[in-house]
């Protein structure tokens, strides 16, 4: 037979084919295999998905003042949330064009870009640039450490895409994204970087706006505050990218990238009432908790008012630097070149952040000094100071006060285009605090606790217990017009001494002089110490006492004859809570500085409804107003007069002039304001009473925060001069006569070259065993 070798050879082709496509396929096997395993290890460890169905990103808590207007708010991350219909179409498209070009079309991961970013790392022999889609950079955001660029990271993103896409639309992930994303700054989200970077809502960014707010999403290197230049590129790369796209014109284009950054920061800061804020805080922490506050997003809406606040604000400052001006130059001023805080072309100051305004007082840099004039620098700004503007230093040459480099304070008098007209300050050395209070509802419209709460966190108006002086009075002729006294029953205004806690006590009037006989509404208006003292003694002290615990009055008050003259410490907000029992026709209500409280959904969590407490009858709260109207009609409060008004109040002024007070109040309003230094021991300086030193705080804050109200009457209130023909009694001092609380002096020119002034001695007030207690003012 004849052999068949051909067909021997094809079936030895076969073989070999085969055993080729076994070793393919057993190799596709073992990648496959290995894929998988890869996958179960990456997927074996990622996050529930579904835990973004529950997810919230932390939100601001946001403070809103009696008006609805927002003023304020508390956060970890700085972020307002947006849903995607409030998106702008300009930002969207922005982020898209140079994020995820692809966005719309994928469904997670983008390979065509993967590739690309893959072949440049090839080529680069390191990473140059990633290829992460909009939602697997929200994964990482979300689920993982984006600082990590393992492959591990890589793989487990793209499959937390994958399952992202599955579940939730492309509006709902951009959504998400834009909550999520870090803009610099502590700015979490468009809108909130919206709000901050350009001071508008994100529905309103123009088309350069929302390009540069897109170039910042790839990382904080490219914030214009820290990196202008390469922020101003970046932008400028979105808009060629948004042109690639198809999203603008050529035209629009070439116009956009020419215009500059045009920020309007608006830095996060409570600085219009940061005493209240805090306060608010506090209360919120210890009722919802930190979390809450923090993170979930409360919306609290307060009793602030922002002109009332604004006033408060300014006549603090106003006070306090006129107080330094009467009291003298003492510089020591800091100075960036001696100093090394920089240089006088490049220093940028804290202050220049800020909005500058006619009235503020701001930090000034001196470029020049001397004999003539210096040159400041504030900001954008420029001064020239002449020696009129620090003629109350004594001083006529600037080059006397300020060298080269120093930091000084300066009060701006009038802003013109680049150029300021200032005078200069000096940083106020005492402290000072007010607190004014709505009347009918007992919601505190205004609060400041320091001259500075960056300097100094303690709220002075809550937090310091301060000897009152004078005007504890009110609690003394309130016991006595509820045991039957009137304001015509007279008192003797002499020489006296009492036992009080067992030692002998002399009380002395503020003039060292006696007016004889007089009545208790001359006594109260022209403060008269001996009268004070000898009507608590008649009444009985501890009843003095036990009436001021219905006033709200909670300090410990030691129950000896000093007291009546002010001999122990309060707080200022109780103070002036108790001296709205007057114009409330004997009721208090309790103060409270928050109306309601709401979750960010818009739950109500809390509303107020503060307590009511009956404290004088009526009769004697219409007659303490009456006799208090006088102390601004003719006695220690006649500055107020300037109010043109009707208004009502009390001065005070401690032992050697460490604290000074005054308190009053309109038929709307009540307000008070302390004036004294944290050291107990120092003193404000002689003649610094209250009529002196707080009153015109007072005044000047009462002006801005009633501008615009109508004018009304003490309702019911007679005043006592109608009253007083019927009752005909024997005085030696007439009741309208004159007080001596200061006493006028010639306003003396400074010297040429004046000292800083000084004080009195410091010496501390006893409450029991004193020959000369506190000054009645």
């Amino acid at each position: 037979m004849l052999s068949l070798p051909p067909i021997t050879l094809r079936l030895r082709g076969f073989k070999l084919i085969d055993r080729v496509a076994l070793a393919f396929l057993l190799l596709c096997a073992i990648a496959l295999g290995a894929a998988c395993g890869l996958l179960f290890v990456y997927a074996s460890d990622l996050p529930e998905i579904r835990a973004l169905e529950t997810y919230r990103p932390t939100v601001v808590t946001e403070i809103y003042a009696d008006d609805g207007q927002l003023v304020g708010s508390f956060a970890l991350q700085r972020r307002i949330l947006m849903t995607f219909e409030q998106c702008p179409k300009v930002l969207y498209n922005a982020v898209t064009s140079i994020e995820d070009q692809h966005y719309e079309e994928h469904w997670g991961i983008d390979f065509p870009r993967i590739a690309g970013a893959a072949w440049r790392n090839v080529l680069h022999h390191r990473i140059t640039g990633g290829a992460s889609t909009i939602t697997m950079q929200l994964a990482g955001n979300l689920f993982l450490d984006r600082s990590d660029r393992s492959f591990r990271r890589k793989m487990q993103e793209m499959l937390l895409a994958l399952q992202i896409e599955r579940r939730y639309t492309k509006p709902q992930i951009f959504a998400m994204y834009s909550n999520q994303v870090y803009l610099a700054h502590g700015n979490y989200g468009f809108a909130a970087a919206s709000e901050f970077y350009f001071g508008k809502p994100v529905g309103d960014l123009k088309l350069q706006e929302a390009a540069l707010l897109a170039g910042m999403v790839n990382g904080p290197k490219f914030s214009p505050l820290t990196n202008p230049t390469g922020a101003l590129q970046r932008r400028n790369l979105v808009l060629y990218r948004m042109e690639e796209e198809g999203r603008i014109t050529a035209a629009e284009h070439e116009a956009t990238k020419k215009t500059p950054l045009g920020l309007h920061v608006q830095y996060p800061r409570n600085d219009l009432a940061p005493y209240f804020f805090e306060e608010v805080r506090k209360y919120l922490e210890s009722t919802y908790g930190t979390e809450a506050v923090h993170e979930r997003g409360l919306r609290v809406y307060t009793t602030l008012n922002i002109a009332m606040q604004r006033a408060a604000n300014q006549s603090i400052r106003d006070g306090l630097h006129g107080y330094d001006r009467r009291h003298g130059w003492r510089g020591d001023l800091p100075n960036i070149l001696r100093d090394n805080l920089g240089k006088l072309d490049t220093y940028e100051d804290e202050d220049w952040r800020h909005p500058i305004e006619k009235g503020s007082y701001v930090t000034g840099l001196v470029l020049t000094a001397d004999e003539k004039n210096a040159t400041i620098k504030i900001g954008p700004y420029r001064a020239i100071l002449s020696p009129s503007d620090l003629a109350w230093t004594g001083r006529k040459k600037p080059a006397e006060l300020l060298k080269v480099g120093d930091l000084a304070q300066f009060s701006i008098l009038e802003l013109r285009e680049n150029t300021v007209r200032v005078q200069l300050e000096q940083q106020p050395a005492p402290q000072a605090a007010m607190l004014a209070i709505d009347n009918p509802t007992g919601e505190i419209k205004a609060m400041v606790g320091g001259y500075s709460f960056e300097d100094s966190k303690f709220n002075r108006a809550t937090q310091a217990y301060r000897q009152v002086g004078s005007s504890f009075k009110v609690y003394v002729y309130a016991d006595a017009l509820e045991k039957g006294a009137t304001p015509f029953d007279t008192i003797l205004d002499a020489p006296f001494t009492v036992t009080s806690g067992g030692q002998p006590y002399s009380p002395h009037n503020y003039d060292e002089k006696f007016e004889g006989n007089i009545t208790l509404r001359r006594a109260l208006a022209g403060s008269r110490n001996v009268p004070a003292v000898k009507l608590a003694e008649k009444i009985g002290i501890s009843s003095v006492v036990d009436v001021t615990r219905r006033f709200g009055i909670t300090t410990s008050l030691p129950p000896y004859l000093p007291l009546a003259l002010g001999a122990a410490d309060m707080k200022l907000s109780e103070h002036v809570s108790a001296f709205t029992v007057f114009p409330n026709d004997g009721i208090r209500i309790d103060p409270h500085m928050i109306r309601r409280v709401t979750s960010y959904d818009g739950a109500l969590l809390e509303e107020a409804h503060p307590e009511v407490h009956d404290v004088i009858s009526p009769e004697v709260a219409r007659t303490m107003t009456a006799m208090l109207e006088e102390v601004i009609q003719f006695g220690t409060g006649m500055q107020a007069k300037a109010l043109g008004r009707p208004a009502a109040g009390k001065t005070g002024t401690t032992q050697d002039y460490t604290d000074a007070w005054f308190i009053g109040f309109t038929p709307q309003l009540t307000a008070g304001v302390w004036v004294g230094y944290d050291d107990k021991q120092i003193s404000l300086g002689k003649k610094e009473t209250g009529a002196r030193a707080a009153l015109p705080i007072w005044l000047e804050f009462m002006q801005g925060a009633l501008s615009g109200m109508p004018e009304v009457e003490f309702a019911n209130v007679v005043p006592l001069e109608q009253e007083a023909h019927d009752h005909a009694v024997h005085v030696d001092t007439p009741d309208t006569a004159p007080t001596e609380d200061e006493p006028t002096e010639r306003k003396a020119k400074p010297p040429a070259d004046s000292p800083p002034a000084k004080t009195p001695p410091p010496s501390k007030t006893t409450a029991v065993n004193s020959t000369t207690p506190p000054p009645a003012n």
